[in-house]
């Protein structure tokens, strides 16, 4: 069956043919060009002379003055007299005309290339002693930052950065979010991390330490392993820098360490945050104290040696130092203990491990007396019955957290999952939980429930204020259309609107991925918020910047081993007593705890440290109230066996650990 022909217009049948006239060729459109220009330099410039009073009045006297005017305008030779002269001299004018625009465009890409190429960062970093980052992420501006605080007052120190990236834009993002002066020593070189061609041009054999950064991508981990092998093949048999690197799965732990080398530190950041998360699920402010102890803005741990002190028991040497809170002991051997029973005596050889605002030496003073005897509370038992835990969302990170929760659970605790309608997971992510998922019976009682978070009534069904603890996860990167922290900050804002409704504070631990999330976060006096990535990424500026606190940071981050806790002033001294830190550093020595810090609370309380005061003057005397808590690290219940540094895992007598025989239980996080 024919159709009717729909008529076509005048003007449609006009473009279509100008249309396929300019495809045919360069010519063509040069020609069109041509024809356009005339088209409206020759009207106007007869117009320009018709309406001069001093034209000629001949005829052909204004035509002449028309062609010098036009030829002026596009640049042409305006030689007059018989019409063939006057072509040629227009011929000559366009050749003129297209070979000087040819050699500027030339000159142009010539120039334009070259420059290009110098922005590409080619030259060899020629620094000496520099920190190398290799890879871009979300983390570099945590851990460029850091290493810059670090290195302040060094004139010489560079931050080198390598990434597949433009070495301009990355200079401008980083100098732009981090406020970094341009006298600065930031360096960018473009380059793939694995080319051990290109990671010559940071020079990784000269540098003073090496951090791999994780990426996102599907095969995040296994470039890391990459960029691991060709350090080791452009560093050959040489020992190298110290080597610091992060993975996201677990299970390329192994391969990472072995390819990092006895020199290497490798992480594992979903583990690190999911027991970030479980610490400050248990102790509210938790975060915030670590975030203060692994940032150079604050205090942080230091080695410190202090052969004057050898003969003295550890709980005696803690009463000697002003402004450090010493926590533990670093041996000759290299093996660290943090939290040492307060009788061990110290040796001649060994070094004290000490939280502090900065690495100047001080001279040791006896402080003993400043210790208030009446104000000190007799030590007794904390009593820790079953907990009850509302897990709300699911991601990579929660089969850690459940798995955490029940191996440190108390017998009859419950662990509640709500989870959400979710996108069709792909192969490489997790699956949303189901029923058929339940462990078995044990000390956590786990149960699933389907549900959305960010509904009001399914918040509101809930028993929430029935839960010692809240946890809030958001979708991992890449699983859906939105932003991982917009279901985040949806929960968050139900959750405070039901605490405004009850005038009920709940004790909620939300994960971001963003740090500009934290400032938007809705969060209750009891809550909390944990950026994903950012303590992995102060763990490796910590340890890159000091090789020897890598095994002081898995005692804190094991599972068994010295942790961090907040405990009510109330436990060590009298409440409503002055009294000095001195006395708190003694009560809690009698515990077997170090105390490095306090948490205030009141109306004056920074958002940003949360109340925190680190490593305060022992001689510093202030009244302390019920709602004062004390920053400890507690002891170990379960001491696990000393070990070399993390990277190839060896112990003292070159053996390799297995990744499911790790000295604390766990790999390091």
């Amino acid at each position: 069956m024919t159709g009717r022909r729909r008529r076509t217009s005048l003007r449609d049948r006009a473009r279509y043919r100008f249309d396929r006239t300019l495809a045919r060729s360069t010519g063509v459109l040069m020609g069109w060009l041509s024809v356009c220009c005339l088209g409206i330099v020759i009207p106007v410039s007869a117009l320009l002379v018709w309406t001069d009073p001093t034209s000629p009045h001949s005829f052909t006297g204004r035509l002449v003055i028309v062609w010098r005017t036009s030829a002026e305008t596009l640049r042409l030779s305006g030689v007059t007299g018989a019409p063939l002269r006057m072509l040629l001299s227009a011929l000559l004018g366009v050749i003129a005309l297209l070979c000087v625009s040819t050699l500027i465009g030339v000159i142009t890409t010539g120039f334009g290339d070259r420059l290009t190429e110098l922005r590409r960062g080619r030259s060899t970093v020629l620094e000496r002693g520099h920190a190398v980052v290799l890879g871009w992420s979300d983390q570099v501006f945590t851990v460029v930052g850091e290493l810059l605080a670090a290195r302040t007052g060094r004139a010489r120190d560079v931050v080198a950065v390598l990434a597949h990236r433009d070495p301009a834009e990355m200079d401008e993002m980083l100098r732009a979010t981090l406020g970094v002066p341009a006298g600065a020593g930031l360096v960018c070189r473009t380059g793939s991390p694995w080319d051990p061609r290109a990671l010559e041009v940071v020079t990784p054999d000269e540098a003073g330490s090496v951090l791999v950064l994780p990426v996102e991508d599907a095969d995040a981990d296994p470039q890391v392993v990459r960029v691991l092998l060709a350090l080791r093949t452009l560093l050959g048999e040489r020992p190298g820098p110290p080597v610091v690197a992060a993975v996201r799965d677990t299970r390329y732990l192994p391969a990472a360490r072995l390819a990092a080398g006895p020199q290497g530190t490798v992480l594992a950041t979903e583990l690190t945050t999911a027991r970030l998360l479980v610490q400050s699920a248990r102790r509210p402010g938790l975060s915030a104290a670590l975030r203060d102890l692994l940032d150079f803005a604050g205090a942080e741990f230091h080695v410190r040696d202090a052969p004057e002190l050898a003969g003295l028991s550890f709980g005696d040497a803690a009463l000697h130092f002003e402004k450090y809170a010493v926590v533990g002991v670093l041996s000759s051997d290299g093996r660290s203990t943090l939290t040492p029973a307060p009788g061990t005596v110290l040796a001649p050889t060994d070094r004290l491990i000490v939280v502090a605002h900065d690495d100047t030496p001080t001279v040791p003073v006896d402080l003993r007396a400043h210790v208030d005897a009446e104000a000190v509370v007799a030590p007794a038992p904390r009593p820790e019955g079953p907990a009850r835990i509302l897990l709300l969302g699911w991601n990579r990170r929660a089969p850690l957290i459940v798995d955490i929760l029940r191996g440190t659970a108390r017998p009859g605790s419950a662990l509640d999952v709500l989870t959400g309608p979710e996108p069709a997971p792909a192969p490489t992510q997790p699956t949303r939980p189901s029923p058929s998922d339940t462990p078995p019976p044990g000390p956590l009682d786990v149960v699933f429930h389907p549900g959305d978070p960010t509904r009001p009534e399914v918040l509101r069904a809930l028993d929430l204020f029935g839960y010692d603890s809240v946890l809030v996860l958001g979708p991992d990167v890449g699983t859906g259309p939105e932003r991982p922290d917009d279901r985040t900050l949806l929960t968050l804002l139900m959750l405070r609107s039901l605490e405004k409704e009850t005038g009920r504070a709940l004790p909620v631990v939300a994960e971001l991925s963003d740090p500009r999330s934290r400032a938007l976060a809705p969060l209750g006096p009891a809550a909390d918020a944990v950026v994903r990535g950012e303590l992995t990424a102060l763990l490796m500026t910590q340890i890159s910047h000091n090789p020897l606190l890598a095994g002081v940071f898995e005692e804190i981050f094991a599972t068994r081993g010295g942790a961090l806790a907040l405990h009510p002033a109330g436990d060590y001294v009298r409440p409503g007593q002055e009294a000095s830190f001195a006395t708190v550093v003694a009560a809690a020595s009698g515990r077997g705890e170090c105390a490095i810090g306090y948490r205030t609370h009141g109306p004056d309380t920074a958002p940003r440290d949360g109340g925190i005061r680190l490593s305060p003057r022992k001689s510093e005397r202030r009244p302390w109230s019920a709602g004062d808590e004390i920053l400890v690290l507690t002891a170990a219940t379960d001491p696990p066996p000393h070990h070399a540094l993390p990277g190839m895992r060896q112990d003292h007598e070159g053996r390799h650990h297995e990744e499911g025989d790790s000295p604390t239980g766990v790999p390091l996080g």
